[in-house]
């Protein structure tokens, strides 16, 4: 037995390593795009013009130099070995790292956050030592200014990732097409370059919709064409959930750092050699004149496919503030149905071509794209740095000291190349920094008044003695079908459906309150994305559902979630009524308090997606399981919105005994008939068609605020509203279907 479970055992070590390498070969083309084609064009922004060669050659050398312990210190040393281990579940990039400090300290500005998230088996939380408290996390979560500047920096660290989805496009097109003064006149060459640049950034765009001097006195300038050899490091961290952390690091530490390091070396040696000739400094000077064109053609082709995984990363990004209430609302179109996180999003698509072309024709070298370039890629790696050192704090539990270690060796290395960008602001360096305020500003507005819109449901909801008042006496009636009310609302009764009940006196038979919020983890678990429970006794038919989505996940369809729902509230009627069965053999008239009580609302269960195997869930009996349901999660006592109130304790029942048969089996009898009766009044409602209620808002300042606030609310947001999708169209929602609710928010 020992011996065949060590055949078996080095079998799947086999595959296992087999997946890796193959993963490993996948990765480069997707990860290491960016950082392949970076021979390109760093030692042309290097120096500025020819350089004035010495005998020594050491202009040449010190440059090389620079090179090699960059390659070596950043991506292989902070990324490969450090950084890579700093995931989000698999997950990377600078929203796995917020997300992952959020978890493990209370400096998230995120609304709706509840107790039941933190029973996800994605929030993984490493357990601190019991004596720990450390005080870095006490003084973050103490002081909510430090909550804002943490926020801050997330966008401006995305902001300069969506930089860097417009400039290396630009870059490595244009270093790539640059290789034609070889083979045609400098007139030609001239007036060729910029429109053949063009027109393959256009093609690269229409086609995402299917699918990601010498070293001195002015060395310091020189290094801001030496950090472009690291530009595409990111990418190994940010594209991480795609593959694993073995693979990438193989990869890079077996393929790509040995070729790029030769690369280097090879064009250094060659110029060297050659201090006289007629061409500036070029990558394509060093490449023999027979295999010019090849080297031409795969040069090309290496910028358009380093440039695609950029912009794909772009999207993804993009997708992930929308996800977390940072970014206005776009369309995301899913381009791949068995490739996870393959999306395309029209209008940023078309705006980055604008914008790439705009760059392309403006700046017309590669020095000044370069210099743009390259500050806005150490902006993100001074952002991954101060992250990264928060999580060794909070995430890891490491000493202090040891998270002050690694920012200070490798903050300071960023800080010497920030530094030498930021002297090349006149000359190109200016644009991400403009693109990122500007960018920086939309999102932070958008987030305060999303904010800010929260805290206004809040406090305006009403209670659960007034829905379960509405009836006939007050002239309300009861229309067939289905109600999904939708809020951001985790507990009470939304306003927005209070005024419309004002307005037209009738809603639906089933009665849903929808609210489809993001959790601060890349996935969530189809068996655990839905929280179902009653709003009010069972006679009402009013139900609250929670939909709970990582930052990562696929948004479902319209269709595939109203059946989903219909089937997730089947399941919950049917665990519902199988715990009032199970609570019969100890209280009485259980069946009359399940009717009649109104229940508080805020009892919620995870009701999963696992199959229920035999009969119609209507139908089973005895055979019906908690965990057939569930998913093999408890239901969730007592759970209610973070912000309104802390958690309370679940209320214990006196119980006692009951002795007579007979009245148990008629109970049993009695709640197998309102177990099916509530069913088919919920499959009935489903035939008769299903209504989505949701809220179109205006927002406007109070009297008496800021102007900073007034002009933020008054004119950017609600500019950006009435110019970005709507929540409608961001869940697909028919038309014939829509019923819209307005609100003005005074915040």
């Amino acid at each position: 037995m020992d011996l065949e479970h060590g055949k078996c055992w080095d079998s799947s070590k086999k595959d296992s390593w087999k997946t890796i390498l193959i993963l490993a070969y996948q990765s480069l083309g997707v990860v290491y795009g960016d950082l392949g084609i970076s021979p390109l064009y760093v030692y042309k922004s290097t120096f500025a013009e020819d350089i004035q060669h010495s005998n020594t050659n050491e202009e040449i050398f010190g440059a090389l130099s620079f090179v090699f312990w960059t390659l070596t210190l950043v991506p292989l040393f902070k990324y490969v070995f450090i950084v890579l281990r700093a995931d989000d579940n698999g997950e990377g990039g600078t929203f796995a790292l917020y997300s992952s400090i959020c978890r493990h300290a209370k400096v998230s500005l995120l609304p709706n956050r509840q107790v039941a998230d933190e029973a996800l088996s994605t929030y993984k939380l490493e357990q601190p030592p019991e004596k720990n408290s450390s005080r870095v996390k006490m003084y973050l979560e103490k002081h909510k200014f430090l909550h804002t500047a943490l926020l801050i920096l997330v966008l401006l660290g995305t902001c300069m990732v969506i930089g860097d989805g417009l400039l290396t496009p630009a870059i490595s097109v244009f270093s790539a097409v640059s290789g034609l003064e070889f083979f045609m006149s400098k007139e030609h060459h001239q007036y060729a370059v910029i429109p053949i640049t063009c027109f393959i950034i256009v093609c690269l765009f229409a086609l995402q919709h299917y699918g990601t001097h010498r070293v001195g006195k002015r060395g310091w300038m020189s290094l801001g064409g030496i950090l472009l050899c690291i530009t595409g490091s990111e990418a190994m961290f940010a594209d991480l959930g795609h593959f694993s952390y073995a693979a990438i690091q193989i990869a890079f530490t077996f393929l790509v750092y040995p070729a790029l390091i030769l690369a280097y070396m090879g064009q250094a040696a060659y110029l060297s050699k050659h201090h006289e000739t007629n061409y500036q400094i070029s990558f394509f000077v060093s490449v023999p004149e027979s295999v010019r064109w090849p080297v031409l053609v795969i040069a090309i082709l290496a910028s358009i496919v380093g440039s695609q995984a950029i912009i794909s990363g772009t999207f993804s990004i993009i997708n992930q503030s929308q996800s977390l209430g940072c970014f206005p609302r776009v369309k995301v179109v899913h381009t791949s149905d068995k490739i996870h996180g393959q999306i395309y999003i029209p209008e940023i698509n078309w705006l980055l071509m604008i914008l790439c072309i705009a760059v392309t024709i403006g700046f017309r070298d590669t020095k000044h794209i370069g210099n743009a370039s390259g500050l806005a890629v150490m902006t993100v790696m001074l952002v991954t740095t101060c992250l990264t050192a928060l999580v060794i704090i909070l995430c890891w539990h490491k000493p202090p000291i040891l998270a002050l270690c690694f920012l200070l060796f490798f903050g300071s290395i960023e800080l010497l190349y920030f530094s030498a960008s930021l002297t090349k602001f006149r000359e190109g360096a200016w644009l991400p920094i403009l693109l990122a305020l500007f960018l920086t500003t939309i999102m932070f507005v958008w987030h305060y008044a999303t904010i800010k819109k929260y805290e206004f449901d809040l406090h305006n909801k009403v209670s659960l003695e007034w829905l379960l008042a509405l009836g006939p006496s007050l002239g309300i009636a009861r229309v067939p079908g289905i109600g999904l009310v939708f809020t951001d609302l985790t507990s009470g009764i939304p306003a927005n459906f209070s005024r419309f009940v004002t307005n037209l006196p009738a809603f639906h038979r089933t009665l849903v309150f929808v609210c489809v919020k993001s959790v601060p983890v890349p996935h969530v678990p189809p068996a655990e994305r839905y929280l179902v429970g009653r709003v009010g006794p069972a006679a009402h038919r009013s139900y609250r559902c929670i939909v709970r989505y990582g930052y990562r996940d696929v948004h479902q369809d319209v269709d595939s979630f109203e059946s989903e729902l219909v089937d997730r509230l089947a399941d919950f009627i049917c665990y519902d009524w199988y715990k009032t069965d199970r609570t019969n053999l100890y209280t009485d008239d259980a069946v009359t308090s399940r009717s009649n009580e109104s229940t508080s609302d805020g009892r919620l269960a995870v009701i999963g997606t696992v199959s229920l195997s035999g009969a119609p869930a209507y139908e089973i009996e005895e055979t019906l399981q908690p965990a057939s349901v569930s998913g093999g999660f408890t239901s969730v006592e007592s759970v209610t919105d973070v912000i309104e109130m802390e958690p309370v304790r679940a209320v214990q029942r006196r119980v006692r005994f009951a002795i007579d048969d007979q009245s148990d089996t008629d109970a049993q009898s009695e709640i197998n008939l309102q177990s099916q009766q509530e069913l088919e009044d919920l499959f009935a409602a489903q035939q008769a068609g299903t209504a989505f209620i949701l809220g179109h808002s205006h927002v406007r300042a109070k009297q008496g605020s800021s102007l900073l606030k007034r002009l933020a609310i008054n004119f950017g947001y609600n500019f950006l509203r009435r110019n970005c999708r709507g929540p409608d169209v961001a869940l697909k929602v028919p038309p014939v279907s829509l019923l819209e609710v307005g609100m003005v928010y005074v915040v």
